[in-house]
């Protein structure tokens, strides 16, 4: 009997020299591995746990890296990393200078397509089965995507465009982890799964068609008895009918299963799919248990699991948000919450369980949510949409076309705005400020703290039009929330300190780190509140007594609060430098919120040094 070690798994080329007998002792190690280095850098495990037998096969399988695989959305890929030459770089996964938590192409020559957002691996494999089909080259093209992905409508738009592409390999493996291994997916469904995915099937159905496609009646009925009999078995149909070959479900735990019948289907070619039910946390009680919980879990003791602080921490502006939402639901009962799968990243839950029937999860479909929420401003009702900034890129064109040019009220609660740290740059909502406000009619609020917060989020929601409130991820600076659901003049900023020379325009939660910066200046500093509609009656005033303007934003500088100001200055001819603080013209990666802001020059210190290098002159004087 061998010994077998992950230790000594360097590449698939060493997995793949393995007796397929060894493969479940390595998956017991790999799992293993997997709990105990997320435990120390955090990151996401539920569904990592989850894929553990499923990467082993693929890998096992397939003569990776030329063959292709594109994991969707890529939270599910740590065992990849790791059995692809990435084990001794774990200890840095998600920090600064360590790996991405998410495949990356420049990171690794088997992540063959970065992925962050969800349901993009078919189109991206379908588009590679086409290029190597064009150049003569012989591989296959494996696109994994979970039962969330699924509900998107890219993932269908790429499978109807596969339907009718000739003479491309392309499986697709749907990693089903939300249904439990129910006793259909058994001894008898593995056997019917290696049956139809097994030569002999295909071969069968190929004959068959070809003499019967001399008695079209009788081919009719073949292909009715088929479509009936697999049909009962399995949920083929949906797929069949868009030209793919429907195997499973299989269970995703089961290797000899997998192994077995991903053989056969790579013998096959053609256009696969292959149904895997996996369970989330699969091999840790505790996240068995609550996949959610351990979903994204920071880091904690695999021997005890996650432990409730022992001090109440600072409200989160998501929690800020999710309260805010429920008291205002209580006041308007035209108010609707609208979610794309985020509910509990979006600060949801409570508001699900308290106004059940005016909650929706429309799933990953950002564009469906966004025409949604304007189908209902259409109707007289008020939707709050609560979408990270990144995921509202999504819906871009039904932003534009189906609210904002129609002047439609929808409320847009926009959180992770702004740098969000260790999930880097696909997660990053560096952008909505520079997106939002070309768009006419839309407003755009940037609230500096949590109170803030609350007050522009009823402002915006009382506003009678497209609005949006960016806020970003974390805790704000502790400021005390007035429950009590006051507003704000709509556009109107806030004088927070009063200088001399230079006037500083915060825009979002850096304000705190400006106010920092200007004790050492003495400058004048502003809580802008809003970057559209802008408070340009303020404005002129700062330029009849102030020399100079700094705007600091934690947004991309290109189309950002601090061009706005600029239009301003240009527009109205004054003589007024400008000097832009914010995100440079490059993608933001992974670390540290804090030192990024650092690295950036957008902490107190930088805005400072940078303000001093700048107007050096004016500050003597």
């Amino acid at each position: 009997m061998t010994t077998v070690s992950l230790e000594q798994i360097q590449s698939p080329a060493d997995l793949r020299q393995l007796d397929q007998r060894d493969l479940p002792e390595l998956a017991r190690q790999l799992r293993e591995f997997v709990l105990q280095s997320v435990s120390k850098t955090g990151g996401h495990l539920s569904s990592n746990l989850g894929t553990v037998e499923l990467t082993t096969a693929l890998h096992y399988v397939f003569e990776t890296p030329h063959d292709r695989i594109v994991w969707d959305v890529g939270h599910q890929s740590y065992p990849h990393k790791i059995l692809t030459g990435r084990r001794d770089r774990m200890g840095g996964l998600r920090q600064q200078d360590g790996i991405s938590g998410f495949p990356k192409r420049s990171e690794s020559e088997y992540d063959d397509f970065g992925t962050a957002h969800s349901s993009t691996s078919i189109s991206a494999v379908l588009g590679m089965a086409v290029a190597s089909r064009n150049a003569g080259i012989e591989r296959q093209h494996i696109a994994v995507i979970g039962d969330g992905a699924m509900t998107a409508g890219m993932a269908f738009e790429a499978l109807n465009n596969a339907g009718v592409t000739p003479d491309v390999n392309v499986l697709v493996v749907l990693n089903d982890n939300d249904m439990s291994i129910s006793p259909p997916v058994g001894a008898l469904n593995h056997y019917l799964a290696r049956l139809m995915s097994g030569r002999f099937y295909a071969t069968a159905k190929n004959v068959g068609r070809a003499v019967l496609q001399h008695v079209p009646p009788v081919l009719d009925l073949a292909r009715k008895f088929e479509g009936h009999a697999k049909g009962i078995l399995t949920p083929a149909t949906l797929f069949e009918e868009l030209g793919f070959n429907y195997v499973g479900p299989i269970d995703g735990h089961d290797l000899d299963a997998l192994v077995s019948t991903l053989s056969n289907l790579r013998e096959l070619g053609g256009l696969q799919f292959l149904h895997v039910v996996t369970r989330k946390g699969q091999g840790y009680k505790l996240a068995e248990a609550d996949p959610v919980l351990y979903h994204g879990p920071g880091k904690f003791d695999p021997s005890v699991g996650l432990v409730t602080p022992t001090t109440k921490p600072r409200p989160t502006f998501t929690q800020i948000f999710g309260q805010w939402l429920c008291d205002m639901a209580k006041q308007d009962q035209r108010l609707y919450g609208i979610t794309p799968a985020m509910r509990e990243g979006s600060g949801m839950v409570e508001f699900e369980q308290q106004f059940p029937r005016r909650y929706f999860d429309v799933g990953i479909a950002e564009q469906h949510a966004v025409t949604f929420a304007g189908g209902l401003a259409c109707e007289g009702q008020k939707p709050v949409v609560a979408i990270y900034s990144t995921f509202l890129q999504r819906g871009y064109d039904q932003l534009i076309h189906d609210v904002a040019l129609q002047n439609l009220d929808v409320t847009f609660a926009l959180d992770r705005a702004g740098v969000v740290g260790a999930d880097g740059a696909t997660h990053a909502g560096n952008y909505d400020i520079a997106f939002l406000r070309c768009i006419p009619n839309m407003v755009v609020a940037t609230p500096s703290d949590e109170n803030e917060t609350h007050l522009l989020l009823t402002c915006c929601y009382q506003h009678p039009g497209p609005s949006s409130v960016r806020y970003p991820r974390g805790a704000g600076v502790g400021a005390a929330v007035d429950q009590a659901l006051n507003t704000v003049p709509l556009g109107k900023a806030n004088l927070r300190r009063q200088g001399k020379n230079l006037a500083i325009l915060a825009f979002g939660p850096i304000l705190h780190e400006a106010l920092k910066a200007a004790e050492a200046l003495d400058a004048t500093v502003v809580d802008m509140r809003f970057v559209k509609p802008m408070d340009e009656v303020l404005l002129q005033e700062l330029a009849q007594s102030h020399q100079a303007f700094v705007t600091v934003e934690e947004g991309c500088l290109m189309g950002g609060a601090g061009s706005a100001v600029l239009e301003f200055v240009s527009r109205d001819a004054l003589v007024m430098p400008v000097l832009q603080l914010g995100y440079p013209d490059e993608f933001i990666d992974h670390g540290d919120q804090k030192k990024i802001a650092q690295d950036l020059g957008l902490d107190a210190a930088g805005i400072e040094r940078s303000i001093r290098e700048r107007f050096s002159s004016l500050l003597e004087a």
